[in-house]
């Protein structure tokens, strides 16, 4: 809920335009973004008026005393000049009287609440238990260029490896410990890539360069993490969901993560002593996914056939065309696809 509303209240929206009038004004402002019984049982006082919200009408409305209640969307005002009562024994760990009320009813409606500042001059949000300060565009463009300097050397870092891994798996060389590298440069890189995401989401309108930045960096980490958890979980001996490897990788703690044993006891291959230097073979999903127009179905009865990439570069025409979906010219795009990336990926290895 609290992206959600930071992006309301991102640069380039109304209702951001009209919390920076506030501001300007130097006035403070308590406005509850959604309307519902629990709002409406802590409120006394005030006038519903029920009008389209503009920025220039919440800067007026908030020069009175009391809240602004607004629709979820904030495309309505629905009333002005209401005194809120929460109730007095939710904590707070706020002192001022309009912060103290905004995180209270944030924690009795499960609305957000926004609350401006008149002597501070700042804007904050109220979500449940969490409080955020809203930045200038400047200030969160700082971080987010260095978040994205950040993820160019890690993204770097993660190509390299992940080429070594790919021509190892081509020689049948590939180790648990190669595998469990690449996985931890992908947690790292997708963490780093939520964090520019946020940026991305608080900077509405002011981020656009930085979006397209992100985009052309990141491409496909998701569906590569998927892809090498499958080539690997099944060939343990007790195979665990993708998607349950997945979210308990991201689980690890900064210091767990650099740990190469704690992402191979999570894949469920074999730690301690000389394990992680075992030979491990894939099962083929990262490589034929790189085949183009290759449905993910025909992938999977591929797998299921051949039973691993050895099998599939061993694989001639006649071999392939035995799979249920494989004709002559699907049978050839494979073959093909396969050859030249095994070649590409060995050249750039030796060269």
């Amino acid at each position: 809920m609290l992206r959600a509303t930071l992006t309301a209240v991102a640069p380039g929206t109304e209702l951001r335009d009209g919390l920076e009038r506030i501001l300007r004004g130097r006035t403070g402002a308590l406005i509850v973004l959604g309307f519902s019984r629990a709002v409406e049982n802590i409120s006394t006082g005030g006038f519903k008026i029920d009008i389209d919200f503009s920025a220039t009408r919440l800067r007026e409305l908030a020069k009175m005393d009391g809240a602004v209640i607004c629709d979820r969307d904030a495309t309505r005002i629905v009333q002005a000049a209401v005194q809120l009562v929460p109730d007095s024994s939710i904590e707070t760990s706020e002192s001022g009287t309009r912060h103290r009320t905004a995180e209270r009813v944030a924690k009795q409606t499960g609305l957000p609440v926004v609350s401006v500042s008149q002597s501070m001059q700042i804007i904050q949000i109220y979500v449940h238990d969490r409080r955020h300060v809203l930045e200038g565009s400047e200030v969160i463009l700082a971080r987010a260029n260095q978040a994205l300097a950040t993820l160019e050397r890690y993204k770097a870092r993660l190509n390299e490896v992940t080429a070594t891994l790919t021509a190892l798996e081509i020689e049948d060389l590939a180790t648990v410990s190669d595998v469990c590298t690449v996985l931890q440069r992908l947690e790292m890189v997708r963490r780093i890539s939520a964090e520019i995401e946020a940026y991305i989401v608080e900077l509405g309108t002011d981020g656009r360069l930085l979006t397209l930045q992100h985009e052309e960096l990141v491409g496909s980490i998701g569906p590569a993490q998927e892809l090498l958890v499958r080539d690997y979980q099944a060939a343990t001996k007790r195979p665990r969901p993708t998607e349950v490897i997945m979210a308990d990788i991201a689980a690890l703690s900064s210091s767990d993560l650099i740990d190469v044993n704690q992402v191979a006891r999570i894949l469920g291959s074999p730690i301690g002593g000389d394990a992680l230097d075992s030979n491990v073979s894939p099962m083929g999903y990262r490589m034929l996914a790189k085949v183009q127009r290759l449905p993910p179905a025909v992938t999977d009865r591929l797998v299921a056939h051949f039973g691993g990439l050895q099998q599939l570069l061993a694989a001639n025409l006649d071999d392939l065309m035995t799979v249920d979906g494989i004709g002559e010219q699907r049978a050839r795009t494979v073959r093909e696809s396969l050859s030249r990336l095994a070649e590409i990926s060995l050249v750039d290895r030796y060269t």
